[in-house]
Parts: structure tokens; sequence; C-alpha cells
């Protein structure tokens, strides 16, 4: 699937929003860029929110002296989101209102968990990086500086990165990065099942069929308790949604792929909303919760969306 295009620096007007690209080589530079990067945010009398590994955040908080610096950096706890990137972006929203309430210019340091990431995972990121500019186009001003490891990150995604980053910090400057693109985003092939998968075809009135076939493969796989019970609530989300959207029926296919158990709706629907379920839905909204719901609940969604091939959207859920 193609995405829209996102806004790019060329145009007239500066963006609001400052995407930038900071490709470095180890700790030390990392250090150097991050606390260049947020020293200049004080002396501007801004504030700066950090999201990056434990390790990172640890180096920095020895690396940053003074009170000012503990009054005016926070350190934010992406763990407590789960591994899905979908969870990121209404984080930032909220992580952001909350700061421009309090009246100071913004600054933001995000570092993904590239190493640890799957391949799966990994897609959703460079989504994720992508959308920002599309997300945060008409957004109060303010910048994110996203540090990448060229020691640790594959070259495929560093290239990625390059192309979806407007802005880059490169010795020692900031400035506009001329690998950026404001091309669609391609979006990579979803992997093939792992072993055998189970087929089922559901319409309107079919949705207990559905939850039957997720639960009897998580019996198979061993999910349980609370768990279990998040990914039915997702499951009969995205079915309905099949019913309603996708032309009155789908099919679900469901499997088991080492820790992890998936569950994969196709239909013959379209959806042209690159941001669907990653926006947070507004009080008193009427429709538009369940994709939403479904990224609250699985470990991670993905969706993929054309009008020759309909819609597939893929559930996983870790078996821990």
């Amino acid at each position: 699937m193609n995405a829209p295009r996102a806004a790019g620096p060329g145009g007239a007007a500066t963006p609001a929003f400052r995407h930038e690209l900071y490709a470095y080589k180890g700790d030390s530079a990392f250090l150097q860029g991050a606390v260049s990067f947020i020293e200049d945010a004080l002396a501007a009398d801004e504030t700066v929110l950090v999201a990056v590994g434990d390790d990172k955040r640890r180096m920095l908080r020895e690396a940053l002296d003074g009170d000012r610096a503990g009054r005016q950096v926070s350190f934010v706890d992406t763990g407590a989101l789960g591994r899905n990137p979908g969870r990121l972006i209404p984080a930032w929203h909220d992580w952001i209102a909350k700061s421009v309430s309090d009246g100071l210019p913004v600054r933001g340091i995000s570092e993904s968990p590239w190493g640890t990431a799957t391949p799966a995972e990994r897609g959703e990121l460079r989504y994720h990086e992508w959308l920002l500019n599309l997300t945060f186009a008409a957004s109060p001003a303010w910048w994110l500086l996203c540090p990448y490891d060229v020691t640790t990150v594959e070259a495929a995604v560093l290239d990625s990165a390059r192309q979806c980053h407007p802005f880059q910090l490169a010795d020692g400057a900031h400035g506009h990065n001329p690998a950026f693109s404001d091309e669609p985003f391609r979006f990579d092939d979803l992997a093939p099942a792992c072993g055998p998968a189970r087929s089922v075809r559901y319409a309107a009135g079919e949705l207990a069929k559905v939850r039957e076939a997720v639960a009897e493969c998580a019996a198979r796989c061993g999910l349980r308790g609370t768990r279990l019970q998040e990914l039915l609530v997702a499951a009969t989300e995205v079915a309905a949604n099949s019913i309603r959207h996708g032309g009155g029926s789908g099919t679900l296919r469901t499997w088991g792929d080492g820790d992890l158990l998936v569950c994969e709706f196709r239909d013959a629907g379209h959806i042209t909303d690159p941001l669907v379920g990653r926006l947070r839905p507004a009080p008193g909204q009427g429709g538009g919760r369940g994709l939403w719901l479904v990224h609250q609940l699985c470990d991670l969604v993905q969706i993929r969306s054309t009008p020759q091939d309909g819609t597939t959207v893929r559930l996983t859920t870790a078996l821990r």
C-alpha cells in the first residue's frame, strides 16, 4: 500500500514540526549530539522530552547537571506503551499538549528500539517515523531529534530513515536533509504464515465463529486469561469492521509463530486514512474507535490496504 504524501521542507513556509535525523557512531557521539541539543533548548528556555532506552537515559542523566535541567528535561517511559509503534503518536500528542499548556516551547529526543525489534516491528517503526511528518504538520511548533546508531542499525533501516526526516544533524550542524523524499511510503510485504494456519470465513451474524476460531488457536498456543480476553475483543472489532466496511464478509486466518499468536483478517474494503487507529478518538466522537482500541490491546497491528487487493489487518499477541 502506498500512503498519501507527507509535507516536506520544500514548501514556501517553514514547517511547524521539525523532524530531524541524527546518525551517530557509538555512545560518546550520542551524548555529544543529544547533550548539545538539550543545552541549546535550555538556553532558549525550552522544555525537553526524552524517550530513549534505559542505557541512554542513564547516560544523559549523568551528563546533565543543574537544577534547570532537572526542571525542564523530562524522561518519558515508552516501555509503558509496550512494543506496538501504533501507540507512539498519541503518546507524543499527550506529552506535547501537556508541555504546551505549561507555556514552554518544546523539543524532543526519540530513539526507537531498533536493536531489539522484530522484523515486523521494524517495518511498523519505519511507518511511524514517516507518519510523524503527516501527523504533526499542523501542530504547535516543536522539534524532534531522532538518533540512529549507525554501528547497530541496519543499512536499509537507516536509508529509510534518511528519506522520511526533512532535517538532519550532521557534523555538529543542523540543516536540511538532502536525502529526504516526500514520495508515498512503501510498506514491507507481510511475512508468510509460520506453520499451518486455520482459515474461517465470516459474515454478518457470525462474530461468534470468529471468537471461537481465535479461542481455539489461543488454547493450542497456551494463551489464556486477561490477554486472551483482550485479543478476543480486538478480533471482534476487526471482524465487525470487515462486515460493516469491507463488503459484508471476510476471512480470518490464525496461527502460532514461536512465542507469538497471529490473527489475520482479509476483506474487500479499502482504508484510505494512513493514521487510522493511531489518533486518540475525541470525546463524543461517533466512530473511529475500533482500530484505536485494537492498537491498545495487541502487541502489534499491521494494516495493508489497496483498492485492488482490499484490506489485510494482522494482529500479533505475545505469548508471555
